[in-house]
């Protein structure tokens, strides 16, 4: 009971909880955000990914059971309530759907945000126009809202220092 109390406390320290949300899952909106992510995206393929993104996000919120905010979600996974919900699990399983498409024009990414002394690690899918890296692309986080899409250019979501998730792994296991 300690270890579950204890763990609970850090999460709600973590400062995970719903944000005031400049952003929404607005299809359109995230299918012209696509679209502007350079000359060569094909609108076609931007309006699937955003479909598929917004779409897949409510489906995975049913299929992992989620009732809560994100945070008390956590921690029912982390004690044996739910069997997946964490961050990464989101981030895979959206990579690996929107995977399934084979975007010509549309590249993707895990991103990760490090752990700091008042928030855990975060991780989320990033889309971005064929050859841009991470930092040009829009976040893909459904587990932030618990199944309500958030999307922003990486570089505009100030709440988390978003990178490229091999960067960071590297960096915690060299400490």
């Amino acid at each position: 009971m300690a270890r579950f109390l204890i763990l609970v406390l850090g999460l709600l320290i973590a400062g995970c909880s719903t944000p005031s949300g400049t952003t929404s899952g607005d299809v359109a909106g995230l299918t012209r955000a696509i679209q502007n992510l350079g000359p060569d995206v094909d609108p076609q393929e931007a309006a699937r990914a955003a479909q598929i993104a917004h779409d897949y996000a409510l489906q995975l919120r049913a299929e992992y059971r989620v009732t809560d905010p994100a945070i008390i979600h956590n921690a029912k996974v982390i004690n044996g309530f739910r069997e997946r919900g964490l961050c990464n699990d989101w981030a895979e399983d959206i990579l690996k759907r929107l995977r399934q498409e084979n975007f010509r024009t549309l590249d993707l990414h895990w991103i990760t945000s490090p752990p700091t002394p008042f928030r855990i690690i975060h991780h989320s899918a990033a889309i971005s126009a064929k050859g841009d890296g991470p930092y040009d692309a829009i976040v893909l986080d459904g587990w932030r809202n618990g199944g309500d899409l958030f999307w922003a250019r990486v570089r505009e979501d100030t709440r988390y220092n978003w990178r490229p998730r091999m960067e960071v792994r590297a960096e915690l296991l060299a400490q």
